[in-house]
């Protein structure tokens, strides 16, 4: 049996010295020796969240693939939704009205309107990006399933078995992990063969059982926000993986990493991987939600 780790490094080099072009003419790793899988992942793994919001626009093909191109996280994080024709797309919320030039209800639209539909970038962000049409979730697949590991959020739970039915069918079970706030949908996820990733609110925290989703939980998505004790009590649950959302300071990402975590879900992923862990001054970052 091939040895999962020992793929980790080259694919962490290869993101940093070839272009996205060169990296498209080799096959997803899923289809040679051995798959890429959680397992196959660092000590610690850096999640870009919604590819990394504070440095690129967020949940757009350009923003995670200039995050994959910059080799500064191992997983790729964008959310789901459902077209009311049943096409899945790439959008966090419900609504069009924060991040395109549109409004409206994204479940109101089909495939044609999506064609339309624009996004706005953020003027804050760093650098110079243009819009562009916010892309479906089998194009992100076709793009990077199983050049790096992906989470995707399936904000619609009635998507779920789409979503497997687009995850089975590229041979992409072992390297997409699929996150929600819920855990009979985490459960729906696992019983359907994906990886389950189940986040949690500090509110939530405080009365959540974690070690009771140990047998179908992989990665449990902890809130940085909450208190020492449940963060360690997350981590002694059983649930093989314990990952802290939103991290966008050192600081923050060093308490969670002091406390057993073995990854960080963040903005930032640039700011983290440039400042080594353990360091005292913490840059501001602003914070986003889940």
């Amino acid at each position: 049996m091939v040895t999962l780790v020992t793929r980790t490094a080259p694919i962490a080099g290869l993101a940093g010295v070839l272009s996205l072009t060169t990296l498209a003419l080799a096959p997803p790793l899923e289809w040679g020796s051995g798959p890429l899988t959680v397992d196959a992942l660092p000590r610690v793994t850096y999640t870009a969240h919604r590819g990394g919001a504070l440095e690129v626009p967020e949940n757009s093909m350009s923003g995670l693939a200039a995050a994959f191109s910059r080799g500064t996280a191992q997983v790729l994080d964008f959310d789901t939704r459902m077209l009311r024709d049943g096409t899945l797309v790439v959008m966090h919320d419900a609504t069009l009205d924060r991040t395109t030039y549109s409004s409206g209800r994204v479940r109101d639209l089909d495939r044609r309107e999506w064609e339309g539909v624009r996004l706005r970038p953020r003027a804050s962000l760093p650098g110079s990006w243009r819009s562009e049409r916010p892309p479906t979730v089998a194009e992100v697949l076709d793009r990077f399933g199983g050049r790096i590991v992906l989470m995707l959020e399936a904000k619609d739970p009635d998507s779920l078995r789409r979503l497997a039915r687009l995850i089975h069918a590229r041979g992409l079970t072992r390297s997409v992990l699929v996150n929600s706030n819920h855990p009979a949908v985490a459960q729906r996820a696992h019983r359907l063969g994906l990886i389950a990733q189940l986040w949690r609110s500090a509110r939530q925290m405080r009365t959540d059982r974690p070690e009771s989703w140990a047998s179908y939980v992989d990665v449990l998505d902890m809130d940085h926000k909450a208190r020492d004790a449940d963060l360690v009590r997350a981590v002694r649950s059983g649930v093989p993986h314990v990952w802290a959302h939103t991290v966008n300071t050192p600081a923050d990402r060093d308490r969670v990493l002091r406390l057993g975590c073995d990854g960080v879900i963040t903005n930032a992923p640039g700011l983290l991987a440039a400042t080594p862990t353990g360091a005292a001054a913490a840059t501001p970052a602003s914070s986003a939600g889940r």
